[in-house]
């Protein structure tokens, strides 16, 4: 239960951060462009008095007597158009001639000398309008045979900018700090009632393993003595038969929950050599079914996890093939881009596509009519991979059945 809950939070956060982290951006994208748009409308202005700035002389809108600029989103006493910036405006503007003469039209800067801002100038002659020294805003643009450069001081009107920038990332950050906590609390509470069924499940299925192992055991005993007395018999083989499965079946439902809380006892498994093993084991049992089985496994693959539950993965897969494969069964064990890959193919006669229902408990396809099977297996073989963070698929793909396991 407790993955569950991990896996809620995880999810919840990723989806908090990735709504605030879109409308952050768009709210400082936005607010950087409008600081772009101001100062091109400034440069622009300035371009339209041949490298002055004054007021009232603007390339496009209408403009008041008071010096509003009306048709726009430039509020004179707000922005750009406000008659205050003739005077606060730090800018220089230089013009060219053909010669590359450099002639001052304004200079209106202290960060710089004049020989620095013509240099300056004269190194953006072949730019066109942009960012310079990260809150400079600049225009390159012709008249009369001369080329102007016109930068323009916007450190003021970026720092807000900028601040709102820390603003949104430090403020992320905390909501996340306080989501995080808020989602504990709220966590623990909304899953207590489903944590409360499952241990009631987990009980309830522990009692019912131990009542059912009892009668089991008892009738498994009589029968023996039965088959000692008088011989065995079709009747008992039945009653054998039927006792091996319904104990197993007990074993099964032992591992189920309704979230999964496997414990994985961690060590370093030859699995090349695990199923060499298993497979080994089992080729009196494929040639008795008439099954042809070819391998493909690299040596010395190591894995790192529960052993006990790599070795019932494996048998649950010799099984689910024994079962159900038609002519050929395949095993290829590698170990690529440093993952372990474990495919299972065999032939089928189930219909193309993906056949991923097959994990889910106590389902049978089409193909099970004929086999005495629980429908648990293959739900425990996903448990497990997912135990160990993996990844199970199967799919039917030209008469193929091809079930793979990455690790």
């Amino acid at each position: 239960m407790n993955k569950a809950r991990k896996k809620f939070i995880i999810y919840a956060e990723l989806a908090i951060f990735v709504l605030l982290t879109v409308l952050l951006s768009v709210m400082n994208i936005i607010n950087f462009t409008m600081a772009s748009e101001d100062a091109d409308h400034l440069t622009a202005m300035i371009a339209a008095n041949n490298g002055s700035l004054k007021h009232g002389n603007k390339p496009n809108g209408t403009f008041s007597d008071n010096g509003m600029r009306f048709g726009s989103n430039h509020f004179g006493p707000m922005g750009p158009d406000s008659p205050e910036m003739n005077s606060s405006l730090r800018y220089f503007t230089f013009a060219f001639d053909e010669d590359g003469n450099a002639d001052a039209i304004e200079f209106r800067m202290s960060a710089v000398s004049q020989e620095d801002a013509e240099q300056w100038a004269r190194s953006l002659l072949h730019e066109e309008t942009g960012w310079s020294n990260s809150t400079y805003r600049f225009r390159v643009y012709q008249d009369n045979d001369r080329t102007y450069v016109t930068v323009i001081d916007q450190s003021r009107e970026l720092l807000p900018c900028y601040r709102l920038l820390i603003i949104s990332v430090i403020g992320e950050v905390i909501v996340l700090l306080i989501s995080i906590l808020i989602l504990l609390f709220i966590g623990k509470r909304l899953f207590k009632p489903v944590e409360e069924a499952d241990r009631k499940q987990k009980q309830f299925i522990s009692k019912l393993e131990t009542e059912f192992k009892v009668p089991l055991t008892v009738i498994n005993a009589n029968t023996e003595v039965i088959e000692r007395e008088s011989g065995s018999t079709e009747m008992t083989q039945s009653i054998n038969k039927q006792v091996r499965k319904m104990t197993k079946l007990v074993k099964d439902m032992g591992t189920l929950s309704v979230f999964e809380e496997t414990d994985v006892t961690v060590s370093s498994t030859d699995l090349s050599d695990l199923l060499k093993v298993q497979l080994d084991h089992n080729r009196s049992a494929f040639a008795e079914k008439g099954l042809t089985l070819e391998t493909e496994i690299d040596d010395n693959i190591v894995f790192v996890g529960d052993e006990e539950a790599a070795g019932r993965t494996i048998r649950e897969l010799i099984n689910n093939s024994l079962n159900y494969a038609v002519s050929t069964v395949y095993f290829s064990l590698k170990n690529q881009n440093s993952r372990i890959t474990l495919i299972q193919t065999n032939d089928t006669q189930l219909p193309l596509g993906s056949c991923d229902q097959i994990f889910d408990r106590f389902t049978r396809l089409e193909n099970a009519s004929s086999v005495q099977s629980t429908g648990l297996g293959l739900s425990y073989v996903k448990d497990m991979v997912k135990a160990h963070n993996g990844r199970i698929s199967a799919r039917v793909n030209n008469g193929c059945f091809t079930l793979r396991i990455d690790f």
